[in-house]
């Protein structure tokens, strides 16, 4: 891990670190308000507020990086370097209170993943990774072990999470519609041996410490997938779009052990219209 790669990963851990306490401070409150964004998907003051501590904290240490967040879009930079994050993904469960929401924080360089921070604040968990440098798993104040996935071989061993399975319906004609979503999502689940809807960054969180052998999302954005890219990769596992190419903006994505992943592709390649 080189001097750049260890100051930034210090400066997501901080910057992450003071989010949650934005976070976890509108979790669970009566005062907390929804709103609308114009794709129809909720945003709350804890989402706003937390997004603007991390791009504060990551740019006033790196003001020449680029930055795009999932609630105040982009800012561009010189360094070719850039910060991707989502300060609440899964808002619908921070809403309802259920603690299965994260913190995603990602940062490229050069089009490729540098690092990753998945935390879920509400459980005090996480997993960071750099690339070169391992995956590394905390929970409370133990210190960190090295996050591995797990070693199953089989598909029909696995234990498969999605965000949410509906969504596998709601997949745009560009990547084979109603029909072929909701057949790779029956074809996943007798393929497997459970599936839960444990989703959004927890899921991929799970994969990286093998408690999970599968996460796929039908629907997915970059903000979404920078961090866990590198993350799953450090974590000895492997991260793809449902044709197996490894990119964050194919607006789809999975991420597996590596050893059942070309098992899980042969079923999701099927929800491409031009798959064979």
């Amino acid at each position: 891990m080189t001097r750049n790669d260890s100051d930034r990963l210090a400066v997501a851990l901080d910057a992450v670190r003071v989010s949650s306490l934005e976070t976890l401070r509108w979790f669970q409150n009566k005062d907390l308000q929804t709103t609308e964004k114009s794709d129809r998907s909720p945003v709350t003051q804890a989402d706003i507020a937390a997004e603007g501590i991390l791009r504060r904290e990551i740019l006033g240490r790196f003001p020449s990086d680029g930055f795009l967040g999932e609630e105040t879009g982009t800012t561009a930079g010189s360094s070719g370097y850039e910060w991707i994050v989502d300060p609440i993904d899964g808002t619908k469960s921070f809403i309802r209170g259920v603690p299965l929401w994260a913190t995603l924080v990602g940062c490229r360089h050069a089009g490729h993943g540098l690092l990753g921070v998945i935390a879920i604040p509400a459980l005090d968990e996480m997993v960071y990774a750099t690339v070169g440098g391992g995956a590394w798993h905390v929970h409370g104040t133990a210190a960190p072990l090295a996050a591995r996935v797990s070693d199953r071989r089989d598909l029909s061993a696995a234990l498969a999470c999605s965000s949410d399975f509906t969504s596998f319906a709601r997949r745009p004609e560009a990547l084979g519609g109603r029909v072929a979503g909701l057949a790779t999502r029956a074809a996943l689940e007798e393929a497997c041996l459970l599936c839960r809807t444990w989703g959004d960054g927890y899921g991929y969180l799970l994969v990286a410490t093998g408690r999970a052998d599968l996460m796929v999302d039908p629907l997915m954005n970059a903000w979404d997938a920078a961090a866990v890219e590198t993350v799953i990769h450090e974590a000895g596992g492997r991260f793809s779009d449902w044709q197996g190419r490894e990119r964050i903006d194919s607006g789809e994505g999975v991420a597996t052990n590596g050893l059942i992943h070309e098992e899980a592709l042969v079923i999701l390649r099927h929800a491409h219209p031009d798959a064979a």
